[in-house]
């Protein structure tokens, strides 16, 4: 366990922002579809290139670490979806754009 706990923290923070979009995304698709499927691994090279820029090896703890702060990710964008459609109706697989949407209507 001589893992340099700091760079962890920011793999798994990282791990947990990158996948919120896509868990966004997840939320419109069908369940194992191509994109479902393009959702939940797409962000997988970005987190493993992050991991290795910072050094972090994989073992069973960082490995727990990172699987729960990509569930965890995907899991919040699937929350926003729903929270964002009943905020600004039927939403996009964009959380960006709905966001923006969302903005532009409340200034109204």
């Amino acid at each position: 366990m001589g893992e340099n706990w700091s760079a962890v923290l920011l793999v798994a923070v990282l791990t947990f922002l990158i996948n919120i979009p896509f868990g966004y995304w997840r939320a419109k698709v069908r369940k194992l579809s191509k994109e479902w499927f393009l959702a939940v691994h797409l962000p997988v090279p970005l987190i493993v290139f992050f991991r290795i820029l910072l050094g972090v090896n994989l073992n069973l703890y960082t490995l727990v670490v990172f699987v729960i702060s990509f569930f965890v990710g995907q899991r919040v964008g699937i929350l926003l979806n729903n929270l964002l459609r009943e905020k600004i109706g039927e939403t996009s697989k964009n959380l960006f754009g709905d966001l923006l949407r969302l903005v532009q209507n409340h200034g109204r």
